[in-house]
């Protein structure tokens, strides 16, 4: 199966790792494997080819860490390594997939960032409305002072930052996350 002798592939792993030669002999040379272990997860969430590449990126990690001296063998190593990593890409996927649609705070009206693409006029009305929707349930739920802490907050102040600007200890700004976050639990739009 293999082109290589097991001296041909430890010398090709060795420059490898040593930056003597690039990795593209093992690379080729196991490209089937990392194929092969993709077509585990077809029915995953992510495409083949994102799957192969992550398979890859486990390959490379594979080759550059590689030690002999632990017993394993390269083989062995190799498609440990691509598996975990097609398995943590998954993972990550799934994480950000789960996140629940209530835990999302928009930008306040006024604190849109300019966009770098070009929307088209129908998606920027229905941003807007929906933005100022959110900023008047907002305003009718929480405190001025919630709703001065949570517009700080939205837009990457510290909570020691936020204290600063409103002559407010840290604990308070605190106790007002905490209040706006239960709020927020309860508001339905």
């Amino acid at each position: 199966m293999s082109k290589f002798n097991k001296k041909d592939q430890d010398e090709i792993l060795s420059n490898a790792q040593s930056g003597n030669i690039k990795p593209e002999a093992l690379i080729t040379e196991y490209r089937g494997v990392v194929e092969n272990i993709a077509r585990r997860y077809i029915n995953s969430p992510l495409e083949q080819e994102d799957i192969v590449q992550e398979g890859m990126i486990g390959l490379l990690a594979a080759i550059k860490t590689f030690d002999e001296s632990k017993g394993a063998s390269f083989k062995t190593y190799a498609y440990t390594c691509i598996d975990n990593s097609i398995q943590t890409a998954l993972r990550k996927f799934n994480r950000l997939k789960d996140i629940p649609q209530n835990s999302i705070v928009e930008y306040l009206e006024d604190e849109i960032p300019e966009s770098k693409g070009v929307i088209s006029a129908e998606d920027y009305v229905i941003a807007q409305e929906s933005v100022s929707l959110l900023t008047k349930v907002l305003r009718e739920n929480l405190s001025d002072f919630e709703n001065e802490v949570l517009r700080l907050h939205i837009v990457g102040c510290s909570y020691n930052e936020i204290a600063a600007r409103l002559c407010k200890t840290p604990k308070s700004v605190d106790n007002a996350i905490q209040r706006i976050r239960r709020k927020l639990l309860t508001i339905s739009v």
